[in-house]
């Protein structure tokens, strides 16, 4: 069956947590039964933050590929793979940076976000600057045409379709298809303090291997509104952390809808919502805790799939490349 090609993945920073299971690994779980689903564990894009600590970027490798398989990732329907052991994404790179420019670079408004966020100033690592043109490789190797991305990652598509046009009109037919971004019904999910980022360094994530007691703790210390001072007054849904995972993970959506106006109505107090998601938080990590327990006492067979994943996305890659250089008529020996 000719299924449409769909490439994402996960930088090698940290284990996963929720906020990636409601984000994008409910989805690639689907995903497998109607696409040819390639999962990329992004090493070398790490490194372009990360330099500094190549340890966490190797050591998390085995995290993130664990964390894949312990939600049930299927590594016969969908192919995990490494980054850093694809040669030829690290030759598209440097082919694409000869066709944009670094006032293009600069002006891409998700790079312009990070550069703010991580106060780099003028002191950009090269390599996070030209991540746009590295992510182009990587999705025009795959010959992806499917891209799932949070809304701020959209511009990164858009570059990347630029390149191909101008690969495809330099070599005047077309060499690579463009891809489309796929942004998740779900918005980002914040962290327990509120934050819009979550993440496990900034100890406000609730992790996929979280603890029972772990689950709990972390649903007490979510912050609600600060307004709701005694039960029976009005309370605030929107901005309310509780209230953003319940919409995340609560199968009863029409019960909560009249969870909702309750809270808002007043008579409902902050620890029955709590309650009500922790219950589907521990319901939800269980299963998926004690796969990755168990996963985890066979490394050899986490490598195994790391390895055969990687062997397929090589053969792919490098035809892709090829084909680049083809048609760019590059000199061949």
């Amino acid at each position: 069956m000719n299924r449409p090609t769909i490439l994402t993945g996960d930088r090698t920073t940290g284990p996963l947590h929720i906020g990636h299971y409601a984000g994008s690994l409910s989805n690639r779980l689907r995903y497998q039964d109607s696409h040819e689903q390639f999962l990329l564990l992004a090493d070398a894009q790490a490194l372009t933050d990360n330099a500094h600590d190549p340890e966490k970027v190797r050591r998390n490798v085995m995290e993130v590929a664990l964390d894949y398989l312990a939600v049930g990732i299927d590594p016969g329907r969908t192919t995990i793979c490494l980054q850093s052991h694809l040669p030829a994404l690290a030759e598209l790179s440097m082919l694409y940076l000869n066709f944009v420019t670094v006032a293009r670079l600069e002006r891409n408004p998700t790079i312009k976000d990070e550069i703010r966020v991580r106060g780099f100033g003028r002191d950009i690592p090269a390599g996070f600057l030209c991540y746009p043109a590295a992510q182009a490789a990587d999705i025009t190797g795959f010959r992806a045409t499917v891209v799932p991305v949070g809304e701020d990652q959209a511009p990164l598509i858009e570059q990347t379709n630029e390149i191909v046009r101008r690969i495809n009109a330099t070599a005047g037919h077309e060499v690579l298809p463009e891809a489309q971004a796929v942004i998740p019904k779900a918005g980002r999910l914040p962290g327990i303090d509120g934050k819009a980022k979550m993440s496990k360094s900034g100890g406000n994530a609730i992790p996929l291997s979280a603890s029972p007691e772990e689950i709990r703790k972390a649903v007490r210390a979510m912050f609600t509104d600060p307004n709701h001072l005694r039960v029976e007054d009005p309370g605030r849904v929107e901005g309310n952390v509780v209230f953003s995972y319940l919409d995340a993970f609560d199968g009863d959506q029409e019960g909560l809808e009249d969870l909702k106006a309750w809270y808002r109505r007043g008579g409902l107090g902050d620890s029955k919502i709590k309650a009500r998601l922790e219950g589907i938080l521990q319901e939800l990590i269980a299963p998926v805790r004690e796969r990755r327990e168990r996963l985890a006492r066979e490394p050899g067979y986490i490598l195994d799939v790391i390895r055969d994943g990687t062997d397929r996305a090589r053969e792919r890659t490098e035809a892709t490349k090829r084909d680049v250089v083809d048609a760019l008529g590059l000199f061949q020996l």
